[in-house]
């Protein structure tokens, strides 16, 4: 009898259950009287550390084999994978990327859920994989694929992600055991009515990825799955009309921008992103009549508009707090069990800046040059600390008060300053486009520089103004494109502004001023002694 044992390469992050999910499974394969092996490599790649488990299962029961033992093998075989199941997408493509899984043979069994690298968290701006990326590689290197958020179904459930993985696995079918084995295997041999709190958790989520991976989904289904919310979103939000103004590569892009400034504001307010982006698109078309470049100025100021239109005062932070899915999402994550009281209280310390936003310029001045005397007479920020218990009527009834002053928002000092701000980049995108493509684009992706909120906004603000003003009006248009990719660049990979500085001087731009900052002098208190 010649028959080739079954491969499994299982890759999960540390602490989410790699070794039990092993054990699990080998305990599966002997209950159902399989002879099977385990074997696991430690590692430190990506996060919190990544350990490889390798499983190898004859598909011949024990009892067939005439008391002859098969030999295992200790170590996976790039390519000669049978199935690859991992927690993480990147993971996923990590193990790909090292020649584990064969197009025609490997099937994957992959999470849609991210855990970022330190290598991304480390960037300034968004510094993330691409999930489509990642997820065409799955596609392509595997015989077949089911890929869904582990990690979701393991919180609906209340377990670890090590029993999501294994009803993955049995849902597959990759192994020939019933599914009351695996089942047995992680009530430790009791039936499951017998079985403890924890043990019936893991069995709801084994029930639930079982049933989930039980269906033979093909890959196009997940993508639909994961990409349904955001299409929803955008038909619900941008009207035919408006989208069908603009090229296929822009349309998604342009229709999530127009959701999220409906959704902050109006429909004035996301109809005037609209005819910002009609004057881009317009410019760019100029520029680029053929679309050799895929609209690529157009789609990037949808995005980066979109983002600074919406930016976060006192009035979005209360709207986000009030809001029901939020509650839901709170319940969620401590895991309030139904019945259960629950109590939620929100930390607000807004300051003068906050509260002169909403008021009319005069006023706000006025605030601010009080507020700038306290603090170069050497005193702290005036700042009003608050505890808002958001799971009471009152407290609900602050945060949607606060959230209902929208009208106030675009009558404030913030708003006419965020908008001539725009404004500034705007025009810059625009002269930019016409003069030269790749010197639109790249103001464009200027865009990138405003994140945050407070200083580090500020900082964003003064860097992107000092380019326009500095880097994008010299006479070579291609030479002030490749200054100002530099220029991003460094502002983007040194938050102390260091790097920005040297990149300006280098392309004959002056460094940016240095922004005064208050010397405080702290009273020693009475009776303290300096250490000796």
């Amino acid at each position: 009898m010649n028959a080739s044992p079954i491969t499994l390469l299982v890759c999960a992050l540390g602490g989410e259950g790699g070794g039990v999910l092993t054990e699990w499974l080998v305990d599966a394969a002997r209950r159902a009287g399989h002879p099977a092996q385990a074997t696991s490599i430690p590692g430190v790649a990506q996060r919190t550390g990544a350990t490889t488990y390798y499983i190898e299962v004859l598909p011949v029961p024990l009892a067939q084999l005439g008391g002859r033992e098969p030999v295992f093998s200790l170590s996976p075989v790039p390519g000669a994978l049978d199935a690859l199941v991992s927690s993480e997408l990147l993971e996923t493509a990590r193990q790909i990327g090292n020649g584990m899984a064969s197009p025609d043979r490997t099937r994957v069994l992959s999470s849609t859920a991210r855990l970022l690298t330190t290598q991304e968290r480390m960037q300034l701006a968004d510094g993330r994989v691409e999930a489509t990326d990642l997820l065409k590689v799955v596609q392509v290197f595997s015989r077949e694929h089911q890929v869904f958020d582990m990690n979701a179904v393991a919180k609906e459930c209340g377990t670890v992600v090590s029993a999501v993985m294994l009803g993955a696995i049995a849902g597959s079918g990759l192994f020939p055991f019933e599914r009351r084995c695996y089942e047995q295997a992680i009530c430790g041999g009791r039936e499951p009515q017998q079985a403890g709190g924890m043990a019936q958790a893991s069995l709801r989520g084994f029930a639930r990825a079982f049933d989930i991976v039980a269906q033979r989904r093909v890959q196009a289904d997940f993508v639909a799955q994961l990409m349904a919310p955001a299409q929803a979103a955008a038909k619900a939000a941008a009207p035919v009309r408006h989208a069908e103004d603009f090229p296929q590569p822009v349309q998604e892009m342009f229709a999530l921008g127009y959701a999220r400034l409906l959704d902050y504001q109006d429909r004035a307010y996301a109809d005037l992103y609209t005819q910002r982006l009609r004057q881009v698109l317009a410019a760019e078309r100029e520029a680029d009549p053929a679309g050799a470049h895929g609209f690529a100025i157009t789609r990037e100021m949808a995005r980066w508009l979109a983002l600074w239109m919406a930016f976060d005062d006192i009035v979005r932070v209360a709207a986000l707090k009030a809001r029901a899915t939020r509650a839901d999402r709170v319940r969620g994550e401590v895991k309030a069990a139904e019945g259960e009281l629950l109590k939620v209280y929100d930390h607000f310390k807004p300051g003068v800046p906050e509260f002169a936003a909403l008021l009319p310029i005069g006023p706000a001045q006025r605030l601010l040059a009080w507020d700038r005397r306290r603090i170069a007479a050497g005193r702290e920020p005036w700042a009003m600390p608050l505890k808002v218990g958001t799971h009471t009527v009152f407290g609900m009834l602050a945060l949607r008060t606060l959230a209902s002053l929208k009208g106030l928002r675009v009558r404030g000092s913030r708003f006419a300053f965020e908008q001539r701000m725009i404004g500034q980049w705007l025009d810059g995108v625009l002269q930019g486009t016409r003069r030269d493509w790749h010197l639109g684009h790249e103001i464009a992706l200027c865009g990138r520089l405003i994140k945050g909120y407070g200083a580090t906004n500020e900082r964003g603000k003064h860097s992107l103004l000092h380019v326009l003003e500095h880097l994008a009006a010299g006479p070579d248009a291609a030479a002030a494109a490749r200054a100002i990719a530099e220029a991003r660049a460094a502002a983007l990979a040194d938050d102390a502004g260091t790097a920005l500085d040297a990149a300006l001087v280098r392309h004959g731009a002056p460094p940016r001023e240095i922004q005064p900052q208050p010397i405080r002098f702290v009273r020693k208190p009475k009776g303290s002694r300096l250490p000796a």
